[in-house]
């Protein structure tokens, strides 16, 4: 009987592989890849490219080795909330929590350097990594197996998105940008420029300010008296006149609750709403119509 058993497990192990093997470079479009190491030869590099702004890549039972390059089709000049452009393009890479069998190193010009490491079971969950790239520069993602007697339950997955330079202020990495670079106030230009380039445009009410220490970031819980654009469904509610919802800034930038109206805007990063610009919103209100006055607001906003 054990003999027959061990049969049995020999051929679902051979239709698993089978099956694996033919998920190997399957990809559903041009921002995602799904594949299976089983496939590959022990050493052998498989070359990948993506060509989306976001997207996921799994490789289950790593073995090998993979080498990703992106090159999204994104605007040739890379716009930031304040109107400047330099042409950078900042990528944050979002692990898994079960990330396992590999590592994830950045390729600058022929030079590997660490970004995630193969983690242990008793691991904390790997943080987001972010990098930026100058226009011309030479950029790719290389994950290399790391050896395993037993690969069945590893599956190195990790979600990625590439933006311009606006991205540099949601950098969750070990080395984020200064304090005071990335929570300064934003001038009335700034501003007004938010306001048409952000994800998300809501004026409301700061219920609380809640402190996540593994992702380092303040939690913004939001009273949203008014959506006026939304990416994504951030702000919802059952009632007519309020939505809630929550907005994450760098733990550093020490934000606390205030009494008062706000005008909050930002960005979604990897589903989640980051904060860029919030003034009172009496003072978006008088930057707004001295800038309309003058015909200088870069778009419109109904404002009461």
């Amino acid at each position: 009987m054990s003999g027959l058993g061990v049969w049995i497990n020999a051929i679902w192990i051979l239709l698993f592989a089978i099956f694996d093997a033919a998920l190997s470079n399957y990809s559903e479009d041009q921002c995602s890849w799904r594949g299976s190491g089983l496939s590959q030869q022990q050493g052998s590099v498989e070359q990948i490219s993506l060509h989306c702004s976001e997207g996921t890549l799994d490789w289950l039972y790593p073995k090998g080795a993979l080498r990703l390059t992106l090159s999204p089709r994104l605007p040739s000049v890379a716009v930031g909330p304040g109107g400047s452009s330099s042409g950078l393009i900042t990528a944050c890479v979002k692990p898994s929590e079960q990330f396992h069998g590999a590592q994830l190193y950045l390729e600058r010009d022929g030079v590997l350097e660490l970004l995630v490491g193969d983690r242990l079971e008793s691991s904390p969950p790997p943080r987001v990594r972010c990098f930026s790239r100058l226009p011309g520069e030479r950029v790719a993602l290389f994950m290399q197996a790391t050896p395993h007697q037993d690969i069945s339950r590893r599956i190195a997955s990790f979600r990625y998105e590439l933006r311009g330079d606006w991205t540099a202020h949601l950098s969750l990495d070990s080395n984020p940008i200064s304090s005071e670079d990335a929570c300064r106030p934003c001038n009335n230009t700034e501003i007004l420029m938010a306001v048409c380039t952000s994800d998300f445009v809501v004026r409301g009410n700061i219920r609380s300010v809640e402190e996540d220490e593994n992702l380092r970031a303040a939690v913004i819980k939001v009273s949203a008296t008014r959506v006026f654009r939304q990416k994504y469904a951030l702000f919802t509610g059952n009632s007519r006149l309020t939505s809630k919802g929550e907005i994450r800034t760098l733990l550093q930038c020490g934000v606390k609750p205030g009494s008062g109206s706000f005008l909050f805007t930002g960005r979604v990063h990897f589903g989640e709403a980051w904060l860029g610009c919030a003034p009172r919103y009496k003072d978006f209100q008088r930057a707004y119509t001295i800038a309309k006055a003058a015909q200088q607001i870069p778009c419109e906003l109904p404002v009461d």
